[in-house]
């Protein structure tokens, strides 16, 4: 299609996903990595029917699309959500919060409600700043950059103290920091397939390691199988409602015991699988005839990529976590010829199972002019931290090298 001229542009604000075109959307998402099934508008409204993702819960939708206005068509969409609270983001922003407050509660502001563009309670990178596909390069920053200013106008509009883009793509990044916003660093650890000549299978991808480190992980997994813990795979439509009735049962439990309420309700899983089974892979454990804990992964099969998502276990058995969460899902990653298994947010112990270290970015735009600099102040201290600590990962990688002896 041809790309629409800037004068030809109309942004709008919607209250329910339900308003905007699926198919439409879904164009903007089709081929993007982190797109499936994170940007789809299936998903999407799964979050906010579902009740998870809603007013009620601090995530009160605010979809905004771009259109054509000489053909109607949509060519470039935001999810963003207004948030009261900053609860399942992953990226923390509580410091700033309390000394927003601190600095501006004689004058009555607040840093909530804020505004929020991101995947909620998910830390996959990805785009975030959804734009025509069949356009340029050129045009497509050009329309990130009409995304980003409706932002920034909204939260001018409506007196509120900030947006924000959560894990976002190197152009949308490069996008937001020509209009002023301020970019913030982190690290997540992701495992990736050997180039060239993929792994052939699990005991391959082993190999590649140095000695201590596979040693560590054959005692892992012999403490799980010597347990009498076995696994069933189950893709897309092998997943029956019941396997989620267990896999719910599984993931709320596990919150609960670490005193927190699950974000994500029953609910949710049903419509989602519903929108597309093909995107989600369940690993599910037994002992002794009984189901006793279970991982899931979200995928794109078309790009060959893997997220490992929410896990949870009804007994406790030593390295099960491990089990279930890494060495599973690599393995069926392997044999699937997937090229990358991303295993969330934080969690350094994944270095030494072989998830490296992988820079992730976020971007901020901050209203208030002074609180914009402090921000911009600690920002600039903590990517000093940030570098220092890929480095150090850098050095601690667990792969032998290429000519070394077994």
């Amino acid at each position: 299609m041809v790309a629409a001229r800037p004068r030809d542009l109309r942004a709008q604000w919607h209250e329910h996903p339900a308003a905007i075109d699926a198919t439409q959307w879904d164009r903007l998402v089709a081929g993007l990595p982190g797109g499936t099934p994170f940007m789809r508008h299936g998903f999407l409204t799964a979050m906010v029917d579902s009740g998870s993702a809603c007013a009620d819960t601090g995530w009160q939708p605010l979809f905004l699309t771009v259109h054509d206005h000489s053909t109607g068509q949509l060519v470039a969409a935001c999810a963003t959500f207004a948030k009261s609270h900053s609860y399942g983001e992953y990226v923390f922003d509580w410091a700033w919060a309390d000394a927003h407050d601190r600095a501006f509660k004689a004058a009555g502001a607040s840093y909530f409600p804020k505004l929020l563009g991101a995947v909620p309670f998910s830390p996959v990178p990805g785009p975030r700043l959804l734009v025509d596909p069949d356009a340029s390069s050129d045009v497509q920053q050009a329309l990130r950059t009409t995304l980003l200013q409706a932002m920034s106008q909204q939260v001018e509009r409506q007196d509120w103290s900030s947006a924000h883009l959560l894990f976002v793509s190197e152009p949308e990044a490069e996008a937001a920091q020509a209009q002023g916003w301020l970019t913030r660093h982190g690290v997540q650890f992701h495992w990736n397939n050997r180039q060239g000549e993929p792994y052939f299978d699990h005991e391959d991808f082993l190999a590649s390691l140095h000695r201590d480190k596979r040693k560590k992980i054959h005692q892992e997994r012999r403490k799980v199988r010597e347990a009498g813990v076995t696994f069933e795979v189950l893709e897309g439509d092998q997943i029956t409602e019941a396997d989620w009735d267990f896999f719910h049962r599984c993931y709320t439990q596990t919150y609960w015991q670490h005193g927190q309420r699950p974000y994500l309700s029953r609910a949710f899983w049903q419509l989602a699988s519903q929108s597309r089974p093909q995107d989600w892979v369940l690993f599910v454990a037994s002992r002794a005839g009984e189901r006793m804990a279970c991982a899931l992964l979200a995928v794109d099969a078309e790009l060959g990529l893997a997220y490992g998502r929410y896990w949870g276990a009804l007994e406790t058995v030593s390295c099960l976590h491990f089990e279930a969460c890494y060495y599973q899902p690599m393995a069926w990653c392997i044999a699937k010829g997937y090229r990358r298994f991303e295993g969330g947010a934080q969690g350094e112990h994944k270095l030494a199972r072989g998830l490296l270290g992988t820079p992730t970015q976020s971007v901020h735009w901050l209203a208030h002019p002074g609180f914009k600099q402090a921000v911009a102040d600690f920002l600039h201290r903590e990517d000093h931290q940030i570098q220092h600590y890929i480095d150090e990962l850098d050095d601690r990688k667990p792969f032998k090298p290429l000519d070394a002896p077994g």
